[in-house]
């Protein structure tokens, strides 16, 4: 088992210097002014952890949007708190105890929605308020308000080989996952009926998805944390959902904005020395008002100068 790990590992490490090497033949094409911040061993983890949490979330973004979860997406990032303190007080990866409890809530939600008067939405906030304070009350006995920080607002700047790995291993999980059922999924996001007609167990789809989500939470962590990843889950989608009728097209543009809001967010921070997980949901957030203002067939601008012109 031992000489396993250690083989992993090493396929591990492998795996992620490619990847990095890859990136920095992209980044050294471009302008010295950008392309030097990203020269240091601890910048190209942090850059190639923000391509895959912004990728990953902007796939699942789509999913989100399209079946109005941005709740359930919240309800599940705030549930992982105590699952995090709880694998800090044991000395686990907080991956481990995140992607536990993040399911266990999800479990959780829908049991309370499916056997009680409790709607859903209500479900939802008793679960992740409830979840989110036991954390706060578990982690105020055995951690410093450092760690609290990192963990609730990101620290990709310090993110660790094994956080990367983890995160890595994740975000192919998830990828994978997505590629295979990608005609459940779809059908399930349009019009859950039809997908149940064609004979898809759509309680099965529904709980892979909520267990995608949570394991594209947990990845997230070290990148913007607990608080800000409900963002990152919900802007790239809205931001391709002006912009597009076309599902595919609309993941596409989706998968665009996150990738691109992390990287310009994290050469932002480190540029005006601020928190990176912050910045990247605020690059995220612009994009959102550019399309808003100029999408061709939504945008307000665009809209507005159509209708004077009609007029005129």
């Amino acid at each position: 088992m031992a000489e396993l790990m250690e083989a992993f590992s090493q396929f591990g490490d492998a795996l992620v210097s490619g990847l990095i090497a890859g990136l920095m033949v992209i980044v050294n094409l471009l302008p010295g002014s950008i392309s030097d911040a990203f020269q240091y061993a601890f910048m190209q983890r942090a850059l190639l952890t923000s391509v895959l949490v912004g990728a990953i979330c902007g796939i699942l973004s789509c999913y989100v949007v399209l079946k109005r979860w941005s709740l359930l997406g919240d309800a599940i990032s705030h549930a992982v708190l105590p699952g995090v303190a709880i694998a800090y007080l044991l000395g686990w990866p907080f991956f481990i105890g995140a992607f536990i409890t993040g399911a266990l809530t999800s479990v959780g939600i829908g049991a309370i929605e499916r056997h009680t008067r409790i709607k859903s939405d209500a479900a939802m906030g008793l679960m992740f308020t409830g979840a989110f304070a036991l954390g706060i009350v578990i982690i105020s006995k055995i951690a410093s308000s450092t760690h609290l920080m990192h963990i609730l607002f990101g620290n990709v700047l310090g993110v660790q080989q094994s956080a990367l790995l983890l995160t890595l291993v994740a975000s192919i999980i998830a990828l994978l996952a997505v590629w295979l059922a990608y005609r459940p999924l779809l059908l399930y996001a349009f019009d859950p009926q039809q997908a149940q007609a064609l004979g898809f167990n759509t309680s099965v789809i529904h709980y892979g998805l909520i267990l995608l989500l949570t394991l594209t939470i947990v990845a997230s962590l070290e990148t913007v944390g607990i608080i800000l990843v409900v963002a990152m889950l919900i802007t790239p989608g809205a931001t391709a959902h002006l912009l597009t009728d076309r599902f595919k097209t609309m993941m596409l543009i989706s998968v665009g904005v996150g990738v691109s809001s992390a990287v310009i967010g994290l050469w932002l921070s480190v540029v005006l020395d601020v928190a990176s997980g912050g910045t990247i949901v605020l690059v995220a957030t612009s994009w959102f008002f550019i399309a808003l203002l100029f999408s061709p067939k939504h945008g307000i601008l665009l809209r507005q100068w159509r209708r004077w012109r009609m007029s005129a």
